[in-house]
């Protein structure tokens, strides 16, 4: 298959429309061709484009910072001289300055499939720049590794955030060509906006089910995103940022696992398997042990669950993250019904929210945790209604097979 920026190289044809206009491109680490070249790298080498600036979103443009809410500063790029802009530093939202630079903007970025996934904003945020400065963006498509599946309470009005720009449920579904048309789409944009698409992406394909395992070389899209498997969990997992376990930052298995010093992980899998054990299909949950070496319980043994989704367990259509990490919490409520889970810090820049609620883009998944006589059944209810509802929403939007 080929990826977005691999058609835009190869075929000069497309490339045409840009003739004599300033580009720009917004890419990060995992922003590189098949043969692993950086895209701005393979983009300067075009004699007929005209390369203005570069711009990096969280975690920079090559890759320069571990954590969330650490930011990276404007530079000019050695190699090419040109002027390299953060949206993820003094500003996330783009200047007039920084919209100056450039006719046509390229966006390159591998998402996760993950509503919480910054980049998702960011690519918001370029789209509704570049429809009030009359500029040009153009998406260079690449695969939802997470594949088609949705699943997640949607995003509810009044709880957008940088972790948050709309109301989809936290596993979408689709890709960064798919979400640019859908913004455009429910904000109305009068954007030109143009989708360079992918050949021959087959989501529903064994092994990968989106992403193209065995014929790309997965590179971390951010530092804690090390390889598919954590990409299939992420949708799950990435709620533990709001909670006092260990999500494995520290850990060679960064957002694949978690647990803490004071819990018995044995038991939790133990308790999860009672109270929904259908909410447990296409993986195996493993009792582990981990000391992580930086971040949440630094230095100290951890009791932990990983999730394995990389051998003959894993069933793709089955698989529900959400739901099952959701059952770890309340399978924690049960067993540890006073424990201190909610991690109460800013998150992402939103002051007097919970981080979960953040997360999560309302006060549900809160509520059912901690809430004694809510069952399975009744977070089904919700969610099932939400991932309905999208589904349904963005089948227009679909651009793959």
């Amino acid at each position: 298959m080929k990826f977005g920026i691999d058609r835009f190289i190869e075929d000069a044809s497309l490339r045409k429309p840009l003739a004599g206009k300033r580009v720009a491109l917004l890419a990060h680490p995992a922003s590189v061709t098949k043969d692993l070249t950086h895209s701005l790298d393979a983009i300067a080498m075009l004699d007929d484009i005209q390369l203005s600036a570069a711009f990096g979103p969280q975690h920079g443009l090559r890759g320069d910072k571990q954590d969330n809410m650490m930011e990276s500063p404007d530079y000019i790029d050695p190699r090419h001289g040109i002027p390299v802009f953060s949206l993820y530093g003094e500003v996330r939202y783009p200047s007039d300055e920084m919209m100056d630079s450039f006719d046509v903007l390229l966006v390159d970025l591998q998402d996760l499939g993950c509503r919480i996934y910054t980049f998702i904003t960011t690519l918001r945020y370029v789209l509704e720049a570049a429809a009030k400065k009359n500029k040009a963006v153009w998406i260079l498509d690449r695969p939802n590794p997470a594949g088609r599946p949705i699943e997640g309470l949607s995003l509810q009005t009044g709880w957008e955030s940088f972790v948050g720009s709309g109301s989809m449920p936290m596993r979408h579904g689709l890709t960064m060509g798919e979400l640019a048309n859908w913004f455009i789409a429910t904000l109305t944009l009068d954007v030109d906006c143009k989708i360079i698409t992918m050949e021959n992406w087959q989501p529903n394909q064994a092994p990968g089910y989106g992403w193209p395992l065995g014929e790309r070389t997965w590179i971390n899209p951010s530092p804690n995103a090390p390889n598919l498997w954590m990409a299939r969990c992420y949708a799950g997992t990435v709620m533990l940022e709001g909670t006092t376990l260990s999500e494995g930052r520290g850990t060679t298995r960064p957002l694949e696992l978690f647990g803490a010093p004071d819990i018995d992980a044995g038991r939790i899998i133990q308790k999860m398997q009672i109270l929904a054990p259908q909410w447990l299909q296409g993986c195996h949950l493993g009792e582990i042990w981990f000391e992580p070496t930086f971040h949440k319980h630094q230095g100290k043994l951890c009791s932990g669950v990983q999730i394995y989704v990389e051998d003959n367990h894993y069933q793709h259509e089955k698989f529900k993250p959400w739901r099952l990490q959701a059952l770890a919490f309340k399978a924690i409520r049960h067993l540890y019904p006073d424990y201190e889970l909610w991690r109460d810090f800013p998150y992402e820049y939103e002051l007097g929210k919970l981080a979960i609620d953040v997360i999560n883009g309302s006060t549900l998944l809160r509520e059912w945790v901690d809430d004694k006589e809510a069952t399975v059944d009744d977070l089904d209810a919700l969610s099932l209604k939400d991932e309905q509802l999208w589904k349904a929403e963005s089948r227009v939007f679909l651009l793959y097979n």
